[in-house]
């Protein structure tokens, strides 16, 4: 009862009290309060313990301040430390952080993660300015918390390892100069569609985490998903194919082809020749026949000449689509179990960075199969060009 009474005087008479006067005032009362009485004072009146902590060594020094020097001490009206939201404002924040992923909402935050700049960046669209730091304090003192590998040795490198980087490098730069277009592709990892952890955290109300399948059967599964990825570098747009049975030499070539038809020729109509940076293994393999024989198939239907460059083996996570597209959409869909196809899609397409990267998504509803082999006669068919230097590595399929 004492503590109710104090801080309701408080709260009637510091209005009358400059910025000195008020730090003195409200360390006399923290004392008075005793323990726990600064994190009291700050929350029910916002004043930082920060604030109370040096009126309280001011009393202790028992120096007096001159009315002159209190006043030339004195900030403008407005500085100082901002104390939190609104009312209003939280309404909005609560607003954005509620919906789930799993009931498909609508919601201006539904596809994209709930990261504290990301909220910020939604209320400054809104024309509400509030900084991160103050979302944060904001949810925390409304019972929200953070609720929830890291790949580094890739094996032995090439004696060429280096040399390989500077040679895709060259042939990148000579391209755009060219405003030829260059783009990275690679399968991402299979996700399986349903009720299943993914890793990440998310801002939730405390205790509310969502619940999932305690074990990632592929029999509880409703399907697979094989998210295969074209980023071109130099617009800084990504597409994404998701097939739905398995990552084949194929259904590679396909997601390529469905980028070029897609997406690829509206910004690259004149383009006569395509440089594909690629790993080394998976559906584009270096050693692939298949993979080879179907980037033939798409050369002679666009008439590009397609050059192909691999990164060397065991340098895998060098290649542009691994931190410019597939490490953001990881991000936007961090702790939210991929239900359907649809969460997928929503999730991939509406994957943004700061620097403008866009990204458009579609299912591959076709059945890939495994173990198609290329016959001596269709590997004869091949128009392809080996380069001097690591030929395995480096080739151009031109167009029959």
């Amino acid at each position: 009862m004492k503590a109710d009474v104090i801080i309701e005087k408080m709260k009637s008479f510091m209005p009358y009290l400059n910025e000195e006067q008020t730090r003195l005032y409200v360390a006399s009362e923290a004392k008075a309060l005793g323990r726990g009485g600064k994190r009291l004072i700050e929350r029910e009146l916002g004043i930082s313990h920060n604030t109370t902590n040096k009126g309280i060594s001011e009393l202790e020094s028992g120096i007096v301040l001159t009315e002159q020097k209190s006043q030339a001490g004195q900030r403008k009206k407005g500085g100082g430390r901002k104390h939190g939201i609104t009312s209003a404002v939280w309404d909005v924040i609560e607003r954005f952080i509620m919906p789930y992923t799993r009931g498909e909402p609508e919601s201006p935050l539904q596809w994209v993660s709930k990261s504290l700049r990301h909220i910020e960046q939604s209320l400054k669209e809104g024309g509400i300015y509030v900084s991160h730091r103050i979302i944060g304090e904001a949810l925390k003192a409304h019972g929200f918390s953070l609720q929830s590998n890291r790949k580094q040795y890739e094996g032995k490198s090439h004696a060429d390892r280096d040399s390989q980087f500077e040679y895709i490098h060259n042939k990148v730069e000579h391209y755009m100069k060219e405003k030829q277009p260059v783009i990275s592709v690679d399968a991402k990892k299979r996700e399986l569609i349903g009720n299943f952890d993914n890793n990440g955290i998310e801002w939730t109300p405390k205790g509310e985490a969502t619940s999932v399948n305690a074990y990632d059967f592929l029999t509880e599964a409703s399907g697979v998903a094989v998210p295969y990825g074209v980023f071109d570098i130099q617009e800084n747009i990504g597409w994404v194919n998701v097939g739905i049975t398995k990552d084949t030499a194929e259904f590679a070539v396909q997601s390529i082809r469905n980028w070029w038809y897609k997406m690829g020729i509206y910004y690259h109509n004149n383009a006569d020749s395509l440089l594909i940076t690629a790993d080394g293994g998976g559906s584009n393999s270096s050693k692939g026949k298949l993979w080879k024989y179907e980037l033939q198939k798409f050369a002679n239907e666009t008439g590009l000449t397609i050059e192909v460059a691999h990164f060397p083996p065991g340098t895998s996570k060098w290649n542009k689509i691994e931190h410019r597209l597939f490490s953001y959409i990881s991000k936007n869909w961090r702790g939210k179990p991929l239900i359907s196809y649809q969460v997928i899609v929503s999730l991939i397409a509406n994957t943004t960075t700061t620097k403008g990267l866009k990204v458009a998504c579609e299912i591959d509803d076709k059945q890939y199969e495994t173990g198609i082999e290329i016959t001596d006669e269709q590997w004869a068919e091949l128009n392809i060009c080996h380069n001097d230097f690591h030929g395995e590595w480096n080739y151009k399929i031109l167009p029959e």
